[in-house]
């Protein structure tokens, strides 16, 4: 099943061959998870070209992980950072800072110049849980989606000087996610999932979920301490070709204008576009506020 959110916070069934929306009795998609699926349609049916989607759901919380994916841990490590970056770094993402597809990313010129873009894999969580180990994980994975980590990286490196960070990816608009939730049952191999990010066409990152050191279910047991939510979404780490790695990330670094199709097979393509934050708000970025 493709769930999705359209049109003011509604909830449906997408039958993409069909091209049919069937709308269903819940007021969220975090709401559908805890009741375990078991809602009703309201009966009205809509054309998918007539509905816009938004971000697929809202989660109460957001996981990050960091350095899973065996390529990309690799290339950190010409990376000048103060600090490495081990497998097991979890973070939580400001889910205020979620868009959807097709929704613009701001850029912040007053805040950052480094612009990068990471596309990941995004694990919901079916129901609560907690304390868990990765025998019993798997019943609490639900469903994925597309997640592109969007990363202020000149923030991101002053962050590492304490060996955390937060900040470079949790601004406005950075946190793109859909284009909608593709339920476990559909997903016969989580493990085999060819994943490409474009920007204006070009390949700039290529893999394959399996890649990663840490498999999934490890990775949810991995978090359960920290008490999850129906509806929580963790991410699966990034896959190489980031800006930061590039020779010269400048030739790689997002602008506006930039297109970004972050694209995971069997689950969808997260389509979204960069904008100046002129074109958004009819006047120049604010500047940073340091201390």
């Amino acid at each position: 099943m493709k769930l999705i959110t359209f049109d003011g916070g509604r909830v449906g069934r997408l039958e993409l061959e069909e091209g049919v929306v069937i709308e269903l009795d819940v007021p969220s998609t975090r709401e559908w998870f805890e009741r375990g699926g078991d809602v009703r349609e309201t009966g009205e049916r809509l054309a998918y070209a007539d509905v816009k989607l938004e971000a697929p759901i809202r989660p109460k919380k957001f996981f990050h992980t960091a350095g899973n994916f065996a390529d990309h841990h690799n290339e950190l490590t010409a990376v000048d950072w103060s600090h490495p970056v081990h497998k097991g770094i979890v973070f939580f993402q400001n889910v205020d800072a979620i868009i959807g597809p097709d929704d613009d990313i701001v850029y912040p010129e007053g805040l950052t110049k480094e612009l990068d873009y990471e596309l990941e894999l995004g694990i919901v969580i079916g129901k609560s849980g907690k304390f868990f180990g990765p025998d019993e994980a798997d019943d609490y994975i639900a469903g994925f989606t597309v997640f592109n980590d969007i990363t202020a990286r000149d923030i991101q490196r002053k962050e590492m000087e304490s060996g955390v960070f937060s900040f470079s990816k949790g601004i406005d608009t950075f946190c793109p996610i859909g284009p909608w939730i593709v339920t476990r049952d559909e997903v016969p191999d989580m493990h085999e999932l060819p994943m490409q990010l474009r920007v204006n066409g070009e390949v700039r990152q290529r893999g394959n979920t399996n890649q990663t050191r840490i498999k999934f279910p490890h990775l949810v047991a991995y978090h359960s301490p920290q008490i999850y939510s129906a509806g929580d979404i963790i991410t699966t780490g990034t896959i190489s070709g980031v800006a930061a790695v590039q020779p010269d990330p400048f030739d790689f670094y997002l602008k506006p204008g930039d297109e970004i199709e972050a694209e995971i097979t069997g689950i969808g393509t997260l389509r979204n576009r960069v904008i100046s934050w002129e074109d958004r708000y009819g006047e120049p970025a604010p500047q940073r506020v340091d201390w």
